[in-house]
Order: C-alpha cells, then sequence, then structure tokens
C-alpha cells in the first residue's frame, strides 16, 4: 500500500526523579494508540518518547542516595524501559536529554541564538519553583511567593544568567494561536495561555543557571548550564538529527503532526517551545494537545498522598489490553477523569466481558453447533440484514473522524456501536430458533455469516487500540490472512471454506467486590515495598555520609558558627504574630486548581487564607484542623480571592504537611 504521507507524535519525555504512575502510562497509551492507528491506516510513522535527565531536583536526589547523578537517572530509566515494554509500546525513538546527540544538538541551539542576539547575558532576580523547575515573575505569582502552578513556596533566585528573548516573539505568538488554533487543544487550555500569558505581555526568559552543574553546559561559558526546560522542548527535533543530519528524519518528519502532553505543561509547549522555533526559522508543530488528569478519588495522584496507582498490578491481573482499553474509553481526552479501581472492573465486566467476549463466544460456538464449525456462504437476506450491514461498514470512516480529533473515547464509543448492534442482532434474528426448522437452513446460514463478518470488522477495528484481543478475535474466527483497515468498510470479506477455533473467555467476568479489594490491597503492597526501598536507599546513602565524615580530620569536623547573616534575632522573631485558628470552612479555589480557600476561627474573628496545599489535601478533610496562622502578614489577592495571613506546613519536594496543635487549645491563642 502507498504511503499516505508522514507522521509524527511525541509525548512528553518524562522527568527521572520517580517511579512512573498511570498517569504517565495515559499520556503514553494515548500516543501509542495514535501511533499504532496512523501506521494501520497506511501512513509513515515516527512515535517518540524518552525521558528527562537534568536539573536541580534530580542533582538534589542523586547526592540524597549518595550517588552520581548519572547513576540515578540510569536506574530510573531502566524502570521506564521495563514498564514501556510491559506496556508494548510502539515507540520508534527513545531519547534521553543525557544522550551525546541531543546534547550537542541542544548547545548548536543555545549557540545559534545567542550569536543572532536572541540570547544575551544580564543578571536574573526572581522567584524560582523547585519542584516545577520554573521562573516566575512578581505579577505572575499576583503578589504572593506560592508557585501558580503547583502552589509551592518559591525561592528569590539572584544569580548570573542568559537570557531568552521571549517577549520579542508576543506579537507573532499572539497572531499563530489566532490563525492557528490547533496549536494549543483544547479550547479552554488556548484561552488560559493567552488570557494568563499572552495578553499579558511576555517578558525574557532565563534560560540558564550557575547554581547547580547538573546540566548542559552553555558551549562558550562552562560555568552556566542550560535551563532544564530549554533543554528538555529541543530533544522534538534533536530526536530527527537536527544541526547534524537534516537530509532524513529531520526534513521528512519536522513539523510533528503532534506534541500530546498533560495540562500542566502546557505552557511550555504553546508558548516557550513555539517561541524558540520561531527564532530558529522552524515550522512550529501542527498541533499540541494538553489532555486532562486522571484523578484518584478526585483528587490528583501524588506519591506523597499514597493515592498512587501504578499500572503493573492491573496488567499483571486483568491484562494489557483491558488497562489501555480502560483509559482511553473511561475519560474523554482533554478533561480530567477520576480513576476507581470499582470504575475499573464495572467498565471491564460491561464492555469487555458482557458486549465483546459474549459476542464473540457466541457466535464461534454457534457456528460450531449449527454448521460444524464452518461459516456459511450467504443465503437468505432480509431488512434487518442490510441495516446491520451498513452500521458496521461506516464505522471504519467514523474512526478516523475521531481519531483525527485525538477523540478516543469516541472512537471506541463507534466501535462498541457496532457490538451492541451485533448482539441486538442476534435477539432479533434468534438463530437458536432457526435452527429448529430445516427450511430455514439458508436463513440460519446468513445470519451466522453476518454474525462472523462483524467479528472481523470488529478485529480491525480494534486493533489500533487493543492489539491482543483482536489477533485473538481473527484466530477464532479462523482467518489467517493480514488485516488490512480498509477491510473494515467493506461486507463479505471472508471468503472460502473458513474453520473457527474456539479458545478461551477473551474477557472472564469478574467478582467487584473481591476483585476491589484485591487491588487495594495489591497496591498497598507496592507502595510498602517502594517505602522499604526507599528507606533502604536513605540509609545506604546516610551510611556512606557517616564513613566520609569518619575520613575527614578533627579539624575538618569542627562544626563552623553560621554565617552572622544568616541568623535572625529576638527582635526579628517578635514581628511576626502566631496564632491558632481552627479551619471551619475549605473550599476549591475557584480560579487555580493548586489552591484552597480556608475560613479560619482565629477566636472571635473568622479569617479567609489562600494556601497552595490542594494538592497534598482534600478540602472536606480539612474542616476542624487546628492550626498555626501567622496572623500579621499582609493581606494579599490570590488569583481574585483575598489571603489574610498564611498557615504553617513543612514541605519537601514530594510532600507537604500542615503543622497542627498537639491537644486542644482554643482558637485565637497566641503561639510563642
Amino acid at each position: 500500500m502507498m504511503s499516505k504521507g508522514n507522521y509524527y507524535v511525541t509525548t512528553p519525555i518524562y522527568y527521572t526523579n520517580a517511579k512512573l504512575h498511570i498517569g504517565h502510562t495515559y499520556t503514553t497509551v494515548a500516543a501509542d494508540a495514535l501511533a499504532r492507528f496512523k501506521r494501520f491506516t497506511g501512513y509513515d510513522v515516527k512515535f517518540l518518547t524518552g525521558t528527562d535527565e537534568h536539573g536541580q531536583k534530580i542533582q538534589e536526589a542523586a547526592e540524597k542516595l549518595g550517588r552520581t547523578p548519572q547513576e540515578h537517572v540510569d536506574e530510573m530509566v531502566k524502570s521506564i524501559t521495563a514498564l514501556w515494554k510491559t506496556m508494548d509500546i510502539s515507540h520508534d525513538v527513545f531519547i534521553r536529554t543525557t544522550d551525546e546527540k541531543h546534547k550537542k544538538g541542544v548547545q548548536g541551539i543555545f549557540q545559534q541564538l545567542y550569536d543572532q542576539g536572541d540570547i544575551y547575558k544580564d543578571f536574573y532576580e526572581g522567584y524560582y519553583c523547585k519542584p516545577c523547575e520554573s521562573f516566575w515573575t512578581q505579577s505572575q505569582l499576583e503578589e504572593d511567593h506560592g508557585c501558580p502552578e503547583c502552589g509551592r513556596t518559591t525561592e528569590m533566585a539572584k544569580e548570573e544568567a542568559y537570557f531568552f528573548k521571549l517577549s520579542k516573539y508576543g506579537d507573532r505568538l499572539k497572531k499563530h494561536f489566532k490563525e492557528h488554533p490547533e496549536i494549543c487543544y483544547p479550547e479552554a487550555r488556548r484561552k488560559e495561555m493567552i488570557n494568563n500569558f499572552l495578553e499579558p505581555g511576555l517578558e525574557d526568559l532565563c534560560v540558564s543557571r550557575t547554581s547547580f552543574d547538573w546540566g548542559i553546559p552553555v558551549p562558550f561559558d562552562k560555568k552556566h548550564v542550560i535551563y532544564v526546560w530549554f533543554d528538555a522542548v529541543c530533544n522534538y527535533i534533536t530526536a530527527l538529527g537536527y544541526g547534524e543530519d537534516q537530509d532524513k528524519d529531520f526534513k521528512k518528519f519536522w513539523p510533528a503532526n503532534v506534541h500530546i502532553v498533560g495540562k500542566e505543561i502546557v505552557r511550555f509547549h504553546t508558548i516557550i517551545w513555539p517561541a524558540m522555533l520561531m527564532a530558529l526559522d522552524l515550522p512550529l508543530p501542527e498541533k499540541v494537545y494538553g489532555h486532562g488528569w486522571i484523578l484518584f478519588a478526585a483528587d490528583k495522584m501524588s506519591k506523597s498522598k499514597g493515592n498512587v496507582v501504578y499500572p503493573e498490578v492491573l496488567i499483571e491481573r486483568y491484562g494489557l489490553d483491558a488497562l489501555k482499553y480502560f483509559l482511553l474509553r473511561e475519560f474523554v481526552f482533554g478533561q480530567d477523569g477520576n480513576y476507581t479501581n470499582q470504575t475499573f472492573i464495572t467498565r471491564l465486566n460491561a464492555d469487555l466481558s458482557n458486549d465483546l467476549g459474549n459476542l464473540l463466544s457466541r457466535t464461534v460456538a454457534m457456528v460450531e453447533k449449527y454448521n460444524g464449525g464452518f461459516i456459511p456462504q450467504v443465503g437468505a437476506m432480509e431488512e434487518v440484514d442490510e441495516e446491520l450491514q451498513q452500521v458496521l461498514t461506516s464505522a471504519a470512516s467514523k474512526v478516523e473522524e475521531h481519531m483525527e480529533d485525538l477523540q478516543y473515547h469516541d472512537a471506541l464509543e463507534e466501535i462498541w456501536t457496532v457490538i451492541g448492534r451485533t448482539n441486538k442482532y442476534i435477539d432479533e434474528t434468534t438463530p437458536w430458533v432457526l435452527a429448529k426448522d430445516e427450511k430455514k437452513k439458508s436463513r440460519l446460514d446468513t445470519v451466522l455469516r453476518n454474525l462472523s463478518e462483524s467479528l472481523r470488522i470488529t478485529a480491525i477495528l480494534l486493533k489500533p487500540f487493543m492489539e491482543s484481543t483482536s489477533k485473538k478475535i481473527w484466530k477464532q474466527l479462523g482467518l489467517t490472512e493480514e488485516m488490512h483497515w480498509e477491510d473494515a468498510k467493506y461486507f463479505g470479506k471472508i471468503s472460502g471454506l473458513i474453520k473457527v477455533e474456539k479458545g478461551d473467555a477473551l474477557f472472564p467476568r469478574l467478582d467487584v467486590k473481591k476483585e476491589v479489594e484485591l487491588l487495594e490491597a495489591e497496591n498497598k503492597k507496592v507502595a510498602a515495598a517502594q517505602q522499604a526501598a526507599k528507606d533502604k536507599e536513605a540509609s545506604m546513602a546516610l551510611g556512606k555520609e557517616e564513613q566520609k565524615a569518619k575520613g575527614k580530620s578533627a579539624e575538618k569536623a569542627t562544626d563552623k558558627a553560621p554565617e552572622e547573616s544568616t541568623m535572625a534575632t529576638i527582635e526579628d522573631f517578635a514581628k511576626l504574630e502566631f496564632k491558632t485558628a481552627k479551619i471551619i470552612e475549605a473550599k476549591a479555589h475557584p480560579n487555580a486548581d493548586k489552591l484552597l480557600v480556608l475560613q479560619l476561627q482565629v477566636g472571635e474573628e473568622t479569617r479567609q487564607v489562600v494556601s497552595g496545599i490542594a494538592k497534598d489535601y482534600k478540602a472536606e478533610d480539612l474542616v476542624g484542623k487546628d492550626v498555626i496562622l501567622v496572623a500579621n502578614l499582609k493581606p494579599v489577592k490570590l488569583r481574585g480571592e483575598i489571603s489574610q495571613g498564611m498557615i504553617l506546613a513543612a514541605s519537601n519536594e514530594d510532600k507537604l504537611v500542615l503543622g497542627t496543635l498537639d491537644g486542644e487549645i482554643p482558637s485565637g491563642t497566641e503561639v510563642s
């Protein structure tokens, strides 16, 4: 078959600081299904995924474990590549940002932009969020030090740095957003980028750091390393050989047809990355799709909350196709979706066991019972047969339309329309009744043939989404020829003497209550094993540090007095007023996913405080908690809501915990 053209699809490259969970799986399964679909329908596909391995967080994580950063990322990449193998991800390229090819490519891009005046040296002083590795201006923080992405406290950073002239491309970006709305899908994400960033005006972006060294060195100034996000987005072209061999993959596949990313990193992919491409005088990607999050009990999955679902448990028990089907069918791509174990098991029972599995087993059993196992030729036709054929032969084109819009849910719904109509056809034609009357053998043959044709078309339609299941259907139908997408658009492709081969049930029916309990227990085991491994690593790291300490001389081991400038005086402390407070109401911030709006009882007074703790606490779980309030801070407005103080919390890169009281004490009591 002649190629319909080239198609380039990418996932984000995953940050190597933690084990991947079902949310990362969602992104990759979506991209994989699209790549498989495009290959199957006649395109020459390049599917890219990989790992993002530089940055301050990784350097600090490695140091805590007593490893070099390279040793640390090498270990993380092993687990990621093993997961993609388990999930049969069909990527053509797996890129690591520690690859020499990528590093040289990024340095070449940085050098080019510097030489043409799009990168310049200055002094950076502003707010930096370490967990997000993002720079923010005071105006973006809206007078608060909380990161607008994750809600955690930012740090004031002050260092020499190189800047990219992002502001130079603001007008061109606005024009491109207007003329090519597909640069940022879905529409809600596009409006957010326009209203929050493009309309207020872009500021130049800090693109180098000197406070750590785990990154790609600036080629002409080795004391600087390139900002991790500048480094990361370049992977989409360095993976194609940009700057190295542009006569091959780069010229063939760029621009990307679609970057599939999570909604939290849309800004980097629809504003910063396109501006860099404009500066390089390169075409922009055709589409950037920022999908929603998979939530767990209406909250974002986070290992710090202990609500992470890992795919390995689900795959081992229910099979890879069951997980892929659930992820693509249950959630509307682009919107947040809520995962529960019960929803997962219920969906498997209803769609895979009842609808699809029963259709195959009933059809094969009837062919065996009523025609000796051979698929018969068409006999007498009726109106109901023509109606079924119309549904079957129109499905492929409808699936194509939905896949162009990345609406996997709708594509699979079209396939299940075929399955549902075929199940209804069985009830309408009652082949078990026809089999009792020898005069109706011709009619029975038509029904059995139509059922077999329906399953043939279903197998073809399912192949990009559930390949193993598709092959099992094909085998049970006794078909041996290669599948072709276009054959799903035609009825009557089964030819010759074909004998069915009854096999095991595709998806055995499950006891919902039993399976939910089992999954909860298994996830607890996985979490406990991971915590034990983490504790072991931490213990080993501590042992290494102790050995280092023993090797030092007594003179070097002597603690140095802290610098005078870092010490607070009692007068400094006395300026702050701490009071106990009780949370009497908590709700989500109307304009920020990471913030909660709290009402606090402080003695006789009620205070409103906006706090960036939504990632770690559910609103309903906070009511009744006694916390400590910094009561004399100047009120500020955070995303449109007044905040009259700050509640105390402790946090690291993985977890945030509120400072609460050990015992009963009236609200409004001074803390000293």
